[in-house]
């Protein structure tokens, strides 16, 4: 065989590689979004400049903005469980982030300010009035900022288990620069994402992080994440962004110049939980803490009315 032939065997044989990869790509993609569980009657959408943005609305009263955790797989399903029995004391504003669920997904390199930018935009476009905010996980830093950046748009402020200040601080190395690099490769970047989010792994996320008892993850759940993960145009551009580090923020300063009411919630089944909680309150004394009995990651979604009893402890008494 001479070379010529070997090149052209070669260039046919990666091109039916590659294709073959972009099928299961869009397999994937469409059976992962065929259930339609995350579609919402009363969904709504706010135009921001960058994308837009689903939210709901649910009740009446003082607004509270509900922030899920800043992950790909992750969207205001989080909140699910815990919007009626709000709705009783609050107009409730539940929103997917820009990258997430089922707001639009541009293919773009995400970051910390971005995120600041939009809870802002949104609190002052769609609300309009000073609100409080729960937020959850890597969220809790975002709109920690937003609060620093803005402050008299933010009211009382509530975090389920932050973040601590040494993975805020994170950024970008060499490594996490070449694995996004390798991300943003649309047939194999793809195909890594789509192994990341995949169901099993989500599963594996339940079982192990989010959830304390491995059996309370109902098959609903799971898929409504795992098709949280695979709606829209570009859904692995999150998942790099947050994966290498994008989306971090020294908060430190932003702690120390808050006179904002906060509230942090933590999971006592999270190791060096309570040391976290008490790292947050040597910037900011005035900051007060809670561990709770039950549930890991996301308490809120496996123990809800434990969560709800605290948020109206924290929230919902000091308001009226």
């Amino acid at each position: 065989m001479t070379n010529k032939n070997r090149s052209m065997t070669m260039l046919i044989l990666g091109s039916t590689a590659v294709a073959s990869i972009a099928m299961i790509n869009k397999y994937i993609q469409v059976s992962a979004t065929s259930k339609n569980l995350l579609e919402c009657p009363k969904s709504l959408c706010y135009k921001w400049r960058l994308g837009n943005i689903h939210y709901t609305k649910t009740g009446n009263g003082k607004p509270l903005l509900l922030i899920h955790d800043l992950t790909a797989i992750s969207s205001g399903y989080e909140w699910e469980q815990l919007i009626h029995p709000l709705s009783e004391y609050y107009t409730v504003y539940n929103i997917d982030l820009l990258g997430c669920g089922r707001s639009e997904k541009p293919n773009m390199t995400y970051t910390n300010y971005l995120y600041v930018q939009m809870i802002s935009d949104f609190i002052r476009s769609m609300i309009g009035r000073r609100t409080d905010v729960a937020a959850c996980g890597s969220a809790s830093a975002l709109a920690l900022m937003a609060c620093a950046s803005n402050s008299e748009l933010f009211d009382q402020l509530l975090f389920i288990n932050p973040d601590s200040l040494h993975t805020c601080s994170q950024m970008p190395g060499r490594s996490a620069k070449l694995y996004k690099f390798i991300l943003d490769i649309p047939v194999l970047g793809t195909l890594i994402y789509h192994i990341s989010t995949g169901k099993k792994a989500i599963r594996q996320m339940f079982t192990e992080g989010y959830f304390e008892n491995p059996f309370s993850a109902k098959r609903t759940m799971i898929d409504a994440y795992y098709e949280a993960a695979h709606l829209g145009g570009s859904p692995k551009s999150v998942y790099a962004s947050v994966t290498c580090n994008y989306t971090k923020c020294n908060i430190v300063d932003a702690l120390k110049k808050i006179d904002n009411s906060i509230y942090l919630l933590g999971s006592s089944a999270i190791d060096g939980m309570e040391e976290r909680l008490e790292e947050f309150k040597r910037y900011n004394p005035a900051i007060e803490t809670a561990l709770l009995d039950n549930g890991k990651h996301l308490p809120h979604l496996e123990f809800p009315n434990e969560v709800l009893d605290m948020m109206k402890t924290f929230l919902y008494q000091r308001s009226i």
